[in-house]
């Protein structure tokens, strides 16, 4: 069944779950080690939403599901995934904050001086800071293959990865800081959820 109200005002499962079965569409047969990263990372944010942000879950997991989609042969235009993921988000009439969180997750704004794209990405909304902070939060808390870490070994993971001159490595060692205070926020206000809840 469909429903009369456009996308963008979708609040509830229907948001997440067509975020889903894109992002499946567009990764899993590919990319498939992208797509069991994807997925763990939307059942973390699921995870965190439920105790610290629970009227915005459905935007926020639509966001986890849709985070990495510039990754897609089909969707990458530029090359820079948060902004290609972000453009394909718009394209589809996804919230405009859903379309915010793909384009500034987890340190894009550094790759994108890296890349000479800050321009192209100042065409999307910055989103909520604490809305950015677990898309953070459990991007970084989740390895290539979908397995669980901690955001420090996730970014020295990536540093690793690249070399000193990759651009990459570049963007991360100067948005690490901010990285790892953005995931130590979502840290706190976890702990203290889980205390009230005792």
């Amino acid at each position: 069944m469909t429903s009369s109200i456009p996308m963008r005002l979708w609040r509830d499962d229907r948001l997440s779950n067509h975020a889903e079965h894109l992002a499946e569409y567009h990764l899993a047969a590919d990319l498939p080690e992208r797509w069991a990263h994807t997925r763990a990372v939307a059942e973390l944010t699921a995870q965190v939403a439920a105790l610290i942000a629970p009227a915005a879950e459905h935007i926020l997991v639509a966001a986890a599901f849709m985070h990495d989609i510039g990754y897609s042969i089909s969707v990458k235009d530029t090359g820079f995934h948060p902004v290609d993921g972000a453009e394909f988000a718009r394209e589809q009439t996804f919230p405009e904050t859903v379309v915010g969180l793909v384009a500034h997750h987890s340190g894009a704004w550094a790759e994108a001086i890296e890349r000479s794209l800050e321009q192209e990405l100042q065409h999307y909304p910055v989103p909520p800071a604490d809305f950015l902070d677990i898309i953070t939060y459990a991007d970084l808390s989740t390895t290539p293959n979908g397995q669980r870490t901690n955001p420090a070994d996730r970014l020295t993971e990536v540093l690793q990865r690249y070399g000193r001159d990759h651009l990459v490595h570049r963007a991360i060692r100067r948005s690490g800081p901010d990285l790892l205070a953005a995931a130590a926020r979502v840290h706190k206000q976890l702990l203290i959820a889980n205390t009230a809840t005792r």
